[in-house]
């Protein structure tokens, strides 16, 4: 009369999805492949404009404030962090299984505009880089009245 499947074979179907899924993704984590995630020489920044100023925020966990540079040029503000690979003395029976720390460098750029260059401040504070870029004063056209003669 019905057509009804059984509750557990719809959810055993899903199981079998997520799988496959899962073992899709494993495959482009793989060293080699990972540049093609987007997320190989970059890192995520969250960007927020307030009525006075830029707010820049990065997550550079594992970097030292001497690992980043930041610079401001023609209204571009570039993040730039480097990131050495370690070398470590290996003997025969020391061998890499997996390395999933990216090394090399890593750089984002953001067009900020109206910014006054000598009140910019950044901070390092436990992985997260936050920079602030104070706008400079506009003052509002000044209305003047022009009599005809």
């Amino acid at each position: 009369m019905f057509d009804l499947k059984p509750f557990r074979r719809k959810s055993e179907e899903l199981d079998l999805f997520e799988r496959m899924l899962k073992s899709f993704n494993e495959v482009f984590d793989q060293e080699g492949i990972a540049p093609l995630n987007g997320s190989f020489n970059s890192f995520r920044t969250d960007v927020r404009e307030t009525k006075d100023a830029y707010h820049v925020e990065a997550e550079l966990p594992g970097f030292d404030k001497n690992d980043i540079t930041i610079q401001l040029d023609n209204n571009y503000l570039t993040i730039h962090a480097k990131r050495e690979e370690e070398e470590e003395a290996k003997d025969e029976e020391d061998k890499i299984i997996r390395k999933e720390r990216h090394y090399g460098e890593f750089i984002r750029r953001f067009y900020v505009d109206n910014v006054d260059e000598d009140k910019i401040k950044a901070k390092l504070k436990r992985g997260v880089l936050k920079i602030k870029l104070p706008k400079l004063e506009t003052k509002e056209p000044e209305s003047k009245r022009i009599d005809i003669l």
